[in-house]
Parts: structure tokens; C-alpha cells; sequence
């Protein structure tokens, strides 16, 4: 009877410490175990320590892992976070070039092209049916550009409105590029042919957009001392078009402007609170990157290359061109063109990393401003160049950077390797946020960092299933050091990936695996309309 007593005893002791501690998931067998790491998983909630199983491409168990798998991931000391979406790339090609290395080793599984304006094509279907027949190492959503549509619908005459009928054929374009998968509509207001287009067109495009879904991003005009001009542009579009709007790269630029980032999301913020939704996107750099032709007044570049050549032989229309040229640059607070350089010269590659008063003196023997705009103009004659321009203060960007809807995104395209001098933000977007503004510098919390890489991205553009490491969402998964995280590539010498990244996974597949990638190619065409679906926290009425 003791011995009876003793073993009921016994039981009910075993039973209740199997109710206190937690009991580990029970054995299956799956295609990838991560153990032993540290998760971060995405929503800005504290990290902790669990395993994560994957199979079929899916996160298929967090916590302690009894099973086994085909393959075993140590992640003792490191992080295992949701691979980063960057929501403003310029990798419209990414079916060219799909192995889209310089993305994948800084972390990012998801981008979204089509950005400032411009479409990798207006045949969405086409555009899609190729990502998915090449095989591509990321995800990849798009976005319509209005200059793709304004340039189709109107032909070569911008400087004006569109007719009635033109701008129905763009709306039709708009409707179509939706319904075959794009996630929004964007803007580049400063670049050809959409720096001409007046408000009332932009609305009537973005209320098409928002009517499938869409979000509406923009280039805004002006990104100075006229800023909040050209945020009540985005305000006024989101407004009256319904659309959910996001500024894409925030920025402060030129000196004249520095020290209104909290007056500036102050505004932005007023606008919210009248329930508009605005959210902000930003590259973790104190310099921007774009064509040199910014450089020149845009009514001088209408019409292409050709035109501006026959423009520019016209001594007087030349000599106003010099003189708005200057008088721009005293507006943004400069002296000379020191700030602007040489990216990528296709016509002169010798002018590759040198600033405009370098190119000056290697080309005219002179830097003398007159010499510079020179310069400026017989590049832009021959075919043009990219730039790279340090024009930003860093008190502004940790500013942008630490409000809860800035979402982190490089505004680069896929990188050749050792190819011009291009911006390092190609190279080293994510592990900069993660090394030098979360590890240094401790502006942003890891957690918060990561958020902004991930479920807010995810939350903005609809992405379904992804941006968090919950069970049931796609393994999009990017496993890093927090100690060692760091990037490498520099403004002089841009061509080097980033450190502390040894892993990343897209839909459960490695691509970097010990640092190295795999030349695995299993990104999916993420198509509006089959991206979302909101899931209510528990307890959340229906009604």
C-alpha cells in the first residue's frame, strides 16, 4: 500500500512539473532548426531565446525543438530575426541580375521596385511572369511609376497638363498595372516627365490606385527649405484620393534646411491625427544619390539629350541656365559643387569619384565655378552621369530615424560588383542601422531597429504572412552577430559587403549560408491582391 501510495505520489509530481516547465514541441522532422539563438521577431517586442523550425517554407515551430532536421543551424550568440523588406529599391532589373547579392547579404528578402516615378515595365503581368520563370533570390513587389505612365500617355510634350483623353489612357494603364499585381502608385517629382505634373493628376492617378488596394509614394519636389510645401502636396493627394501615402526617402537637404526634423514630423504628425495615413521611409546616410542632370533647371532638360544639346548652343539661353544654376546653389547654402560627386560616368569613367570641382580642374584646368557648372553641362551633354551628394546633417537623420513610422530602406539598385563609385548604401544600408545607430551610437532600441526593417514594412505595403517570425509566416529569416554587425563599404570605396550576416533564408531556402551565397533563387513575385490579410489580435471585435 506504501509502495502504492509511494508511486501515485510519484506520478502527480512528475505531472505537475511537467505543468511548470515548459515542455518542448514534440518530434517531427523538418527541412531547417535554428537553435539556440536569440529571436528578435520583428514586432518591437523584446527578444528571446528559442529554436525556430522551418519546413515547406514556412516557420513551422518557435520554442524548444525536439526534432530533427535535414538541416541544423547553431545560432548560439546571434540573432534570428524576419529577413529585412526594403520598401524603396531602385532593383527593377532584379530579373537581370537575380542573384541579387548586394540585397541578400545585407539581410533584405523583399523588395519593392518601380519607385520615384519609375517602372521596371507597364506590363505588370509580363514583369511578374518573368521573376517567376527566371527565378530570383528575393521577394519582389512593385510599384507603378506615374513618369512610366505620364511618358506613355502623353508622348514627348510634358510641359503641360494631359488632355482628357490622355488622361484617361494613363488612368486605364494605372487600373491595369493594379490589377496585374503592382502594390501602389509613385511619384518623382523632380525627375522628367512627372516634375511637370500638376497636383489634380496626381490625385486622379492615386485614387485609382487606392481603389485596388494601393499605396502612393512619392519623391516628393522639394526636399529643402520648401519642404512642408511639398508635404501638402502628399497630404492633399493622400486626402483627396483615399490613398495611404508614404514619403520616400525623408531628408533634410542642404544646409539652408538643417534642424527641422521635429518640426517636420510634427507636421507630419498633425496630418495623422486628422487621419490620414503617412508613413516615411529612410536610408541610414548623410548623402544622397541621383543623376547629375538635377544639377540643371528642368525646363533645360525637356525633351532629352538631343534638345538640351540645341538648347545649350544658345549663348543667351545658356548664360540664363549659368545664372539659375548659381542661383539655386546659393539657395541651398553652398559655394561651389564640392558636395556633388561622380558616381558613374558611362561616356568618361576616369571622372568616377571625383567631385565636381576635381572634375573641373582634371578636364578645364580650372575650378572656378564658372569651370564647375562647365562641367556640370558637358556631362549632361554626352549623356549624363549619377552622383553622389553630401548634403544632409546627421542630428536630422537620428531624428527621422527614431519616430515609430520611419521604416529603414536603401534607395539603391543591384549593385555590379567593382562597377563605378557608387553610394555604399547599396552595400551596407541595414547592417549600418544595425551596427553604427543601434550598437554605437544606441539610437534606436534593437528590437525598434528591427521593426523598421520588418512587420512595419510589411504592415504598410500589405505583405501578407511576412515581417515577423511567427509560426505559419513565410521563413524569411536573416541571422546576424549584434557585436559584430557592421558595413564596410565606404563613399570612396563602395564595393564591400557587410559583416556579421552569415545567414539569410528566403521562403525557408538559404541563400547565405556561412556568409557565402548559395546561388539559391527562391524569392516569389509578391502581386497586390494576394498579399494581405490582416490578422485581429485576440479579443479584437468583429464588428
Amino acid at each position: 500500500m506504501n509502495q502504492r501510495r509511494a508511486f501515485v505520489f510519484s506520478c502527480a509530481s512528475l505531472l505537475a512539473l511537467n505543468l511548470i516547465l515548459p515542455l518542448p514541441l514534440h518530434s517531427e522532422t523538418y527541412d531547417t532548426i535554428i537553435r539556440h539563438g536569440r529571436v528578435v521577431d520583428g514586432t518591437g517586442n523584446p527578444a528571446f531565446y528559442a529554436d525556430v523550425a522551418i519546413k515547406d517554407g514556412r516557420i513551422a515551430g518557435i520554442g524548444t525543438i525536439a526534432g530533427e532536421a535535414k538541416r541544423q543551424i547553431d545560432a548560439k550568440g546571434l540573432i534570428v530575426a524576419p529577413g529585412f523588406i526594403d520598401v524603396h529599391t531602385h532593383a527593377d532589373d532584379v530579373a537581370l541580375n537575380p542573384r541579387a547579392e548586394n540585397f541578400v547579404r545585407m539581410g533584405v528578402t523583399t523588395i519593392v521596385a518601380g519607385n520615384c516615378g519609375g517602372s521596371p515595365m507597364l506590363d505588370f503581368a509580363k514583369f511578374f511572369r518573368q521573376i517567376e520563370e527566371t527565378n530570383v533570390a528575393v521577394n519582389v513587389a512593385s510599384l507603378v511609376g506615374h513618369n512610366s505612365v505620364r511618358a506613355s500617355g502623353m508622348g514627348g510634350d510634358f510641359d503641360r497638363p494631359p488632355t482628357a483623353e490622355e488622361l484617361e489612357k494613363m488612368k486605364a494603364q494605372v487600373k491595369q498595372a493594379m490589377e496585374d499585381g503592382a502594390v501602389g502608385l509613385s511619384t518623382g517629382l523632380i525627375y522628367q516627365p512627372g516634375v511637370f505634373a500638376k497636383t489634380d493628376e496626381i490625385i486622379a492617378l492615386a485614387k485609382v490606385a487606392a481603389a485596388h488596394g494601393g499605396i502612393y509614394t512619392s519623391h516628393m519636389r522639394y526636399e529643402d527649405t520648401k519642404i512642408y510645401e511639398a508635404l501638402d502636396e502628399v497630404f492633399r493627394i493622400a486626402r483627396e484620393s483615399g490613398a495611404r501615402a508614404e514619403v520616400s526617402h525623408i531628408k533634410l537637404s542642404g544646409p539652408s534646411a538643417w534642424g527641422q526634423a521635429e518640426k517636420v514630423l510634427a507636421y507630419i504628425e498633425k496630418a495623422r491625427a486628422e487621419g490620414l495615413d503617412i508613413t516615411q521611409d529612410q536610408y541610414a546616410y548623410t548623402a544622397s544619390s541621383t543623376g547629375m542632370s538635377q544639377l540643371i533647371p528642368d525646363k533645360a532638360l525637356e525633351g532629352g539629350r538631343r534638345q538640351f544639346n540645341e538648347r545649350i548652343t544658345d549663348k543667351a539661353y545658356k548664360e540664363k541656365v549659368i545664372a539659375q544654376m548659381k542661383e539655386s546653389l546659393h539657395d541651398k547654402g553652398r559655394k561651389d559643387y564640392s558636395y556633388a560627386v561622380i558616381a558613374s560616368c558611362r561616356h568618361d569613367p576616369s571622372l568616377d569619384g571625383l567631385n565636381i570641382p576635381e572634375a573641373a580642374r582634371a578636364k578645364r584646368g580650372s575650378d572656378s565655378l564658372d569651370d564647375q557648372i562647365e562641367m556640370i553641362l558637358d556631362i549632361q551633354s554626352q549623356g549624363g552621369a549619377s552622383g553622389v551628394f553630401h548634403g544632409m546633417s546627421e542630428d536630422d537623420l537620428k531624428i527621422f530615424m527614431r519616430h515609430p513610422n520611419t521604416m529603414i530602406a536603401c534607395d539603391s539598385g543591384i549593385r555590379m560588383w567593382q562597377e563605378g563609385v557608387p553610394h555604399p548604401r547599396g552595400y551596407g544600408n541595414n547592417a549600418r542601422v544595425l551596427g553604427r545607430y543601434v550598437r554605437e551610437m544606441k539610437v534606436l532600441r534593437l528590437e525598434d531597429a528591427i521593426r523598421k526593417m520588418t512587420s512595419l514594412p510589411a504592415e504598410t505595403l500589405h505583405f501578407k504572412e511576412r515581417g515577423q517570425v511567427r509560426e505559419g509566416f513565410w521563413a524569411d529569416l536573416v541571422i546576424f552577430d549584434p557585436e559584430k554587425v557592421l558595413d564596410t563599404a565606404t563613399y570612396k570605396d563602395p564595393h564591400h559587403y557587410p559583416e556579421g550576416i552569415p545567414y539569410v533564408l528566403v521562403n525557408g531556402v538559404l541563400v547565405i549560408d556561412a556568409g557565402q551565397h548559395t546561388g539559391a533563387k527562391a524569392g516569389q513575385a509578391l502581386r497586390n491582391g494576394t498579399t494581405w490579410e490582416r490578422r485581429r489580435p485576440a479579443g479584437e471585435s468583429q464588428s
